[in-house]
Parts: structure tokens; sequence; C-alpha cells
């Protein structure tokens, strides 16, 4: 049966959180601190936080910066996952990671469907691992980024959830 197995070691990981958005800052972004402050409570590091526009060379820009800091495990990007013009995260995520992972979408959606039903269509999170950084892209409001942390990373991030997590394949991301 999954869950935690209390005689493993937790282990934190060094987390970025990047806000998309056009019409938010440090006063007016919610999803942001959110994800901050569940990381933190589950004992990780987050190491930096950054607010951009929804502009693909601006969204980039800052991924490659934190996928080049040896210290960044894990970044998690809330907003610009939507269909309109402007929804370009996920375009950005998958130009910067070498893999996908394709199942974090998949599973996000399906948590999304007993929440809001179809509108979960909508959504357009994704994720990825990029030069041994794993990359979540989920969208800017504050209930999809508790759905997508409640229950998805803050198991997939803990060391000692079994069968198996994110955490305890880091140190092989970079095989070749």
């Amino acid at each position: 049966m999954a869950g935690i197995d209390e005689s493993r070691v937790f282990v934190p990981v060094q987390i970025a959180i990047l806000t998309v958005s056009d019409t938010r800052d440090e006063t007016t972004d919610l999803s942001g601190p959110l994800l901050a402050q569940r990381a933190v409570s589950a004992g990780h590091r987050v190491l930096d936080r950054a607010i951009v526009p929804d502009e693909l060379p601006a969204i980039i820009a800052q991924l490659n910066l934190w996928i080049d800091e040896s210290e960044i495990d894990v970044i998690i990007a809330t907003g610009g996952t939507g269909l309109t013009g402007r929804d370009v995260t996920p375009e950005a995520v998958e130009t910067v990671c070498d893999k996908s992972i394709p199942g974090f979408g998949e599973l996000f959606r399906w948590i999304g469907f007993g929440k809001i039903g179809t509108s979960t269509i909508q959504s357009r999170a994704c994720a990825g691992v990029s030069k041994g950084t794993y990359v979540f892209s989920v969208p800017g409001s504050r209930g999809a980024c508790a759905d997508a942390w409640d229950e998805i990373l803050v198991h997939q991030l803990d060391v000692r959830y079994q069968p198996c997590n994110f955490v305890e394949i880091i140190p092989r991301l970079e095989e070749s």
C-alpha cells in the first residue's frame, strides 16, 4: 500500500517558486506564497521566488537560471497554463526540459475532475526534468496550487513515500 515509511529519514529538497502573471506582483500574488508555505511546512527549503510576465522568453530565462543552479532540486511554476494566447508556461517547460513527466498533468487533471468536473480539461499542468532538476507547472489559482501540492507533490517530494518517489531518483536523473 502507498504511504510514508516512517523507518526512512526525511530528506529536504531545495525549491524555487515561479509565479507567471501579467497582473500579479509581490503584494497580490497568493499562489506563490501558498506553495512556499506548504513546502516549508513539509520540511523543504524554498531558496528563491520570482514573478515574471506571461512572456515565453522571460519564463524560459528564469527557468534556465534556476536549472543552472546546482542547489535547486525542484522548480514549481504557477500560472500561465490555460488556453488563452498569453498562457505559455507549458511551452516554456517543454522548451527547457529534457524529459517530460506526462503522469503529473494526467494525475492533476484526474484530481481536478473530482472537484471541478470537466472544467479540468482546460488545465495544461505539466512537468519535466531538465539537467537533473524537476520542473512542475500548475495553474495560478490557489485551489489548483493546493491540489497540486497536497495531492501530489507533498508525497512525491518525500523520500519516505513508498513504493517510489521523485526524491530517491534525483541522484540518477542525469545518467546516460
